[in-house]
Parts: C-alpha cells; sequence; structure tokens
C-alpha cells in the first residue's frame, strides 16, 4: 500500500484516466460533426434530467422601471415552470432604433443578479464595484445591446428563506442535491430559465430575438455554456471563468455542487460540451491566476474546442484571450467579438 492508497482525490484522478468518454468528439468533417451534435445533445439533454415538454405562460409582471443617463432599466418577473417565477432586470439603451441585440446576462457566485446591474446591498445605485463581475450587464448595454440579467436559482432574490435568515448570499445547497435526489440537476434548471428567458425576448418587440446571444461568468459561465450548447436559437455565447476542463476545475478543487452532472465523463469532456455550440460564435476567457479554473486547462479545453470549430468550418469563430488577472470578468477582447457576432450574418 502506498500513501496515494489513502488519498481519495489521487484515485478519482486515476478513474480519470480510464473515463470512457464514450462521445467525445472524433469527427473528420462537417457531416459527421454535425451528427455527432445532435446525438451528444440528446445525450446531455438526458444527463441534466431532460427539459421540460411544455412552456406554461410566461405571465410577465414589471415591477419597477428606472431611467439612467444611457439606458431604461426595468425589473421584471416571469414564470418559468410551474411554481417557479424568475426575477431579472433589462436594460434597453436610449440611443437604440429598432429592435436590439440583446444578451441574456447571468451572475456567478455571489449577491446574485445586482451585482451585474449596479445595484448595491441595500439597493441603492452602485455602479463599478470591485466585484469579480464588474458590473458586466452595464457594460453590455453600454455597448448597445439590450439586456435580459437574471437571477439564477439560488442566487440573491431566489434564495430560501433559511438561507436569507443566516445572510448568506447563495442557496446553491439544499436545492442543488435536492435536483440530484429527483434525477436532476442545478444545471438543467438554470439552463431551462435561460432558454424562458429567450421566450420573454420573442415577446418583446423591441429586442431582436433573431439577435440573441448569452454571457456569464464563473456559475454563469457554466449556465452560458450549457445554454448555448442546448438552444440553437443562442446566436453566440460568452463565457468567462469557466471553460476548462472538468478534471480540472471541479473534479480537482472542491466546489459548489451545483457544477456536477451525474456520469457525463462516461460521455463526454466539457470542450465537447463547448463544441456543441460550434459554428456560432463562441468566446472564452480566462485569467492567468484564476485559482479555480486554471489557465492550463483553459487553454487545452479551448484548443480542443478550437479543433471541433476547424473541422466544422467555422475556426474563426472560436476566440479565447488569457489575461493577466484572477477569477474574475475581463471584457477586453469579448465584447467586441460578441458585438460583431450578434451583428453579423448567423451561423
Amino acid at each position: 500500500m502506498s500513501a496515494a492508497d489513502l488519498d481519495p482525490v489521487a484515485w478519482t484522478m486515476r478513474r480519470y484516466e480510464g473515463a470512457p468518454l464514450r462521445m467525445t468528439f472524433s469527427a473528420a468533417g462537417r457531416a459527421d460533426a454535425l451528427l455527432w451534435q445532435d446525438r451528444l445533445r440528446a445525450k446531455l439533454v438526458e444527463l441534466i434530467g431532460g427539459l421540460p415538454q411544455e412552456r406554461v405562460a410566461l405571465d410577465v409582471r414589471r415591477l419597477e422601471v428606472r431611467e439612467y443617463p444611457a439606458y431604461v432599466r426595468e425589473k421584471i418577473t416571469f414564470v418559468s415552470r410551474p411554481g417557479v417565477s424568475v426575477l431579472g432586470y433589462v436594460l434597453t439603451p436610449k440611443r437604440a432604433t429598432g429592435p436590439v441585440a440583446t444578451v441574456v446576462c447571468v451572475p456567478g457566485h455571489g449577491r446574485g443578479v445586482d451585482d451585474i446591474v449596479g445595484i448595491g446591498v441595500d439597493g441603492e445605485d452602485c455602479m463599478g464595484g470591485d466585484g469579480y463581475q464588474h458590473d458586466f450587464a452595464i457594460q453590455a448595454v453600454e455597448r448597445g445591446l439590450a439586456v435580459v440579467a437574471i437571477e439564477p436559482m439560488g442566487f440573491g432574490h431566489r434564495r430560501d428563506s433559511v438561507t436569507r435568515q443566516r445572510g448568506l448570499q447563495t442557496a446553491c445547497q439544499p436545492v442543488a442535491g435536492a435536483a440530484l435526489l429527483l434525477g436532476e440537476t442545478m444545471i438543467g434548471w438554470r439552463v431551462w430559465d435561460v432558454m424562458r428567458a429567450v421566450d420573454y425576448i420573442e415577446t418583446r418587440p423591441d429586442l431582436d430575438a433573431r439577435r440573441v446571444g448569452c454571457v456569464g461568468i464563473s456559475g454563469g459561465g457554466t449556465c452560458a455554456l450549457f445554454s448555448a450548447a442546448l438552444d440553437r436559437r443562442v446566436r453566440c455565447a460568452y463565457v468567462s471563468g469557466y471553460l476548462s476542463t472538468f478534471r480540472a476545475s471541479i473534479m480537482s478543487l472542491s466546489h459548489c455542487i451545483d457544477n456536477y452532472i451525474p456520469g457525463i465523463l462516461n460521455w463526454a469532456e466539457m470542450y465537447d460540451v463547448a463544441g456543441l455550440i460550434a459554428p456560432r460564435p463562441l468566446f472564452s476567457e480566462a485569467g492567468e491566476h484564476d485559482p479555480i479554473f486554471p489557465v492550463a486547462a483553459s487553454q487545452e479545453s479551448f484548443r480542443r474546442v478550437k479543433h471541433i470549430y476547424t473541422v466544422m468550418g467555422a475556426g474563426e469563430y472560436a476566440q479565447q484571450e488569457v489575461f493577466d488577472g484572477g477569477h474574475r470578468f475581463h471584457g477586453e477582447r469579448g465584447w467586441p467579438f460578441i458585438v460583431s457576432a450578434l451583428n453579423g450574418p448567423a451561423r
């Protein structure tokens, strides 16, 4: 017996080396790649616990409207599924004419959606805060995009009462654990909320449902990646602080249970999931000093994603920026890429 035999993480790393990854990408041409996407997409829906077969009425409610020099912010709720409502903010640029290209923005772990739309802890305006998310929904509207920023289940406004009383910012447990007990996943539940946000965009004549992107960091990056992989209405994706490998991130480090999909390594790695977005534009950014999603794994994962795009004849539509920083939203090359993707021809 060696010391490693008493280390369960070392044991799981050895297990990873034999993970089947039965549906990892191996196509040599575009036609085979499209068939691979159809098969893996169907398997991924199964692995996340399925998606609802029916869409209930959105029952949209506008709770507040506030004007700022460059944009208008609406606070809304809509129904995602029976018994589940989503709170969000709609930001529309004042200078826009005609239906506006729109991004669904999803925050990472923290205070929730307020952290990306410039709202402080007491509800006051608080733009340009020091948090790792840097009000990226406001960054989007400042670039002429409309925004539907939604609160993920378990964050901020969508916490359970016990967590609220304890003053915790996020409440992924116990609800993410409950999802697993029900044979479903928090990723699946959050992806459905994004899909319903796209449904909402389709109801608004001032928002262009033909030009919808999805942007997120960290846990929001998870949501953006999986949502774009599963909903082809999402024309482009901007994934900040997430694209890596399951091995190097959530398998090697202690992470929130909302990141896990039972059995996924039997079929695919994270780069395969990202490959389901091809040939639609995908931008990934990674901090050189990100302790949660290590940069070397992010670069290796992106290399594999780029290969999928290249096989599909769309290599230029997958780009990555590695910047000097940690686990935070950067935006230097990402925003121009997304604006161009939403204003250019559809892929």
